[in-house]
């Protein structure tokens, strides 16, 4: 008997096995066509490791383009959700935090005065040239914030301190950057502007969605290494009192500034965002990248999976020569779809938790939050079963008595 025969009968021989007297009504449950999908998923380990490896590596696909995604607008406003502040003041027309001009130091003194504000201070936000000890340029975004109330600054500190941003011309960088910068660590003297810098004080994890990495120094030390005035900031940063509305607080701020736009930090992290994400290249970038994803996932998954059921058509046919319902051949290949959706996602979900922890370590940030995966097991199910309708489509054509054709 020829070698593909004898692998059909074997086949058959499994199927039947496995089977209940199909006289019994019962030997067509729900229970059973679990079985039987499983059966007929791992009978031949092969395929099913190919099956398998298909699907995780749709889920890390769609789940790494979708991270990255995520990575991206988190980073773009990473200082404003870090930053405690209730209200930003900044001049009118500002459509995103870069992007902003100088405002004057009156706007802070009529900002203290409104009521229920507790506190208003300056904050200063300007590229600037950082020059490479071994030569060249590099832009740097140069982040100034007052050091007496801790509104702002630096964060995750893994060397040095805050308090030493006080001593003239010091700055802090963060270590993800220290190649780009072109230096080693603490100590290291650069020029920033014309004006001296000495890095005091490391941070981590501290990334920049554009090309030029955040550098923080006290507001005087920004002003200077900026050019700004030392009346000249680029934001306000309220705080209000613990009783205070701040919608009210904020539309009060607008009546008394209306040469100034306020926003509280949700706005201003949502105007941000959207700016980057969906009114420039970068953005659109990464986003047609992450549908891109999801489409070749579909793809994948859709024909590891009809390739699957189109093996098993034989076996398929046998059931139909048995009297197996049209029922019963539905739950096994949505069984096969649910199976495979299972513990596909469970591999390949972990593979990109596992790689969204590496990325930590590393320049571009790839997320992965809980609601991402439970999202992205809906996405994998929806796959799945969209290609085990396909394949029942194929199934249900079969002559039953093609099983006697041998």
């Amino acid at each position: 008997m020829p070698a593909n025969d004898q692998r059909g009968l074997r086949n058959k021989e499994c199927v039947m096995s496995d089977l209940p007297n199909p006289d019994i009504a019962r030997g067509w449950s729900l229970g059973m066509a679990g079985l039987l999908a499983w059966r007929n998923l791992t009978h031949d380990r092969s395929r099913f490791v190919v099956t398998m490896v298909g699907i995780v590596f749709a889920v890390v696909l769609i789940a790494a383009e979708l991270g990255l995604f995520l990575g991206f607008a988190d980073s773009t406003t990473t200082i404003i959700r870090h930053t405690q502040a209730d209200l930003w003041i900044a001049a009118k027309g500002t459509r995103n935090f870069e992007i902003t001009v100088p405002i004057h130091d009156s706007e802070i003194y009529t900002a203290r005065s409104a009521p229920g504000v507790a506190h208003a201070e300056g904050l200063i936000t300007q590229f600037v040239f950082w020059k490479k000890p071994t030569g060249g340029d590099e832009s740097v975004f140069l982040v100034g914030f007052d050091l007496n109330h801790g509104i702002a600054g630096p964060w995750n500190l893994v060397a040095g301190d805050v308090e030493a941003l006080r001593q003239p011309d010091a700055i802090a960088v963060d270590r993800l950057y220290l190649d780009k910068l072109n230096i080693q660590g603490i100590g290291n003297q650069i020029e920033i502007n014309r004006h001296r810098a000495r890095v005091v004080a490391l941070t981590q994890g501290i990334r920049s969605f554009t090309a030029s990495p955040w550098v923080f120094a006290s507001a005087r030390t920004a002003q200077a290494m900026s050019g700004f005035d030392v009346s000249q900031w680029n934001y306000v940063l309220v705080t209000l009192t613990p009783d205070a509305d701040p919608l009210r607080v904020r539309d009060a701020l607008r009546a008394a500034l209306p040469r100034m736009d306020v926003y509280r930090v949700e706005d201003l992290a949502t105007m941000t965002r959207d700016y980057w994400m969906f009114t420039t290249g970068a953005g659109a970038s990464v986003l047609m990248s992450a549908l891109l994803g999801i489409i070749v996932g579909a793809v994948i998954v859709a024909q590891v999976l009809y390739a699957t059921t189109v093996d098993h058509l034989t076996e398929f046919g046998t059931l139909r020569a048995m009297g197996a319902p049209r029922g019963f051949i539905y739950r096994v290949i949505l069984g096969q779809a649910l199976i495979s959706a299972i513990i596909g996602h469970g591999l390949g979900i972990a593979a990109a938790m596992a790689l969204s922890q590496a990325s930590t370590a590393g320049i571009v940030l790839v997320l992965v939050p809980p609601w991402l995966a439970a999202g992205l097991f809906l996405v994998t199910l929806t796959m799945c079963l969209a290609a085990a309708v396909v394949s029942i489509r194929k199934a249900m054509t079969i002559d039953p008595a093609m099983v006697f054709q041998r």
